[in-house]
């Protein structure tokens, strides 16, 4: 695994020694972040469900202002800390240790982020609810991308959020919402 564009372009991280993590590809990361040219630079990004730390490590290194990487188990945190470390990264990130979910919101200032991506396990039994607690962190035209497995539809709506893009590559996907009209509009795929 490697940082693909940027200012950390070549660099590789460390990927992790236990089964359950499973790390976003270097193809599905350089298409995200492909769709997402024209909103990281200066970008105040939410990395959800950390895991390596790759998407957040490539935002900044592609020229994000900051990045807040939040993960709950201790041996990703530790992998996070070794890859920015790896990386040369000393600043502009926070690493929270919380678990995600609709119980326990995480307590981060309203509207911070301009994008926030989260890639909650495959067998997540509720995409929406691992959507929604993005919803009021993203700032108004802010982004939110899930990776989920291809094989699970993505929900159109979560909570605030509406998905307006869908995106297949190999066995996984992206799906992207902003957040919905609040007259109600049609959105649509794109």
């Amino acid at each position: 695994m490697r940082i693909i564009a940027g200012s950390l372009k070549g660099r590789r991280l460390l990927t992790p020694t236990w089964e359950g993590l499973r790390p976003t590809s270097d193809k599905l990361r350089e298409t995200l972040f492909n769709v997402l040219m024209g909103r990281i630079e200066n970008a105040r990004v939410l990395d959800l469900y950390a895991g390596t730390g790759a998407i957040g490590i490539e935002a900044l290194s592609r020229g994000a202002v900051h990045v807040t990487f939040v993960e709950d188990d201790a041996r990703a945190l530790k992998l996070i800390r070794e890859n920015l470390v790896r990386c040369g990264v000393t600043e502009r990130y926070v690493i929270i240790r919380a678990r995600l979910g609709l119980k326990t919101p995480l307590s981060l200032a309203p509207e911070s982020f301009d994008l926030a991506v989260l890639y909650p396990p495959y067998d997540e039994p509720d995409l929406a609810a691992a959507v929604m607690p993005a919803g009021p962190l993203i700032a108004s035209g802010g982004l939110v991308v899930l990776e989920h497995a291809r094989r699970r539809a993505a929900p159109e709506f979560a909570g605030p959020l509406a998905r307006v893009r869908a995106l297949n590559s190999g066995d996984s996907a992206l799906a992207f919402y902003t957040k919905a009209p609040v007259n109600g509009s049609d959105t649509r795929d794109g």
